[in-house]
């Protein structure tokens, strides 16, 4: 009846939500947490317990991963980084065999949100408009430039002026030459949607993104607006997709076109926001996945206009022997 989140971090807000919601079903409900350096992680040290795990790339990760949920009657693993998904949609089925749910969508579709052409490709199947992407023989300014495989704003480039193009850039088969999508015409929105364990889509939340530090949103604002009808319609199911997705996308200020930018099936690092606005998806999960529950209802009765403000803040830890 205990959830574990890795790669922790910095997600405290995240483990205190679901530590918040284990408990009101059930009192000794725990939330522990797992990181390659577990006494420098914040998240760690805000957890019901915490462990040290080795790199991702170990041979032994998985092992000591599973071998942690079963002393510790773990039934539910959160993952919260890229790079853990796809290795961690092929163990779902072993792990699942000794009573543990690695709460990671399906291999195929993983596949396409780790690859942003594919992804690009599946936007369009589902009528969702996308930035034309050019070659690099043939492009028009200005441009931006991001990795096929790329995460938190890592290798990404606006070019006004041609004389900013690099070798690198002509050179990186990884980047994508794409139509830039300025801030003067479009507003950035991250969409916070939860799909339930038969991949329908219960709740979208458009946060608005007003800064970003470190490729996480630092302000951000939920809005109910044209999104969340656009998304019902268009992408009301997915194949493979369970529990937190966070996608982005663009709506230009005035005709209010929207275009599909990437989705990463997982907690992003803004989700707290949509937590405190009321959209509950800890709960959701633990009723899904821990109290094999079904969620019935689509869910829109979250707080609009909801302002977040983020700040550094400090977790302490006593008698510290690195």
């Amino acid at each position: 009846m205990n959830v574990l989140i890795t790669s922790a971090g910095r997600r405290v807000s995240l483990v205190r939500a679901f530590q918040a919601e284990i408990k009101n079903i059930n009192p000794h409900g725990k939330v522990f947490a797992v990181d390659v350096n577990p006494m420098l992680s914040a998240a760690c040290q805000v957890a019901d317990g915490f462990f040290r795990v080795p790199s991702l790339k170990d041979a032994t990760y998985f092992v000591k991963l599973k071998s942690i949920c079963l002393e510790n009657n773990i039934g539910l693993v959160i993952p919260t980084i890229d790079t853990e998904l796809l290795p961690m949609t092929r163990h779902k089925a072993s792990f699942k065999e000794v009573g543990i749910r690695l709460l990671v969508a399906e291999e195929d579709f993983v596949l396409k949100c780790r690859d942003k052409r594919r992804i690009h490709d599946f936007f369009m199947q589902h009528r969702v408009d996308v930035a034309k992407e050019y070659t690099k023989e043939n492009f028009s300014l200005p441009l931006f430039i991001k990795p096929l495989d790329g995460s938190r704003s890592v290798d990404t480039y606006i070019i006004k002026d041609e004389a900013d193009l690099t070798d690198y850039h002509f050179q990186n088969d990884k980047l994508l030459f794409l139509q830039y999508l300025d801030h003067d015409d479009y507003d950035e929105y991250t969409c916070d949607m939860y799909y339930d364990k038969n991949s329908q889509l219960k709740c979208v939340v458009p946060r608005k993104r007003i800064e970003v530090r470190d490729g996480e949103v630092s302000k951000g604002l939920t809005a109910q607006n044209e999104i969340i009808s656009y998304l019902r319609e268009r992408l009301s199911h997915i194949q493979g997709a369970i529990g937190c997705l966070t996608a982005q996308f663009f709506m230009h200020k005035t005709d209010k076109s929207i275009f599909g930018i990437e989705i990463n099936p997982r907690f992003g690092g803004g989700y707290p926001l949509s937590y405190l606005a009321g959209a509950n998806f800890p709960k959701w999960i633990l009723e899904e996945y821990l109290g094999d529950k079904t969620i019935a209802d689509s869910f829109d009765c979250w707080e609009d206009k909801l302002l977040m403000l983020r700040y550094d803040d400090e977790i302490l830890v006593h008698g510290f022997k690195g």
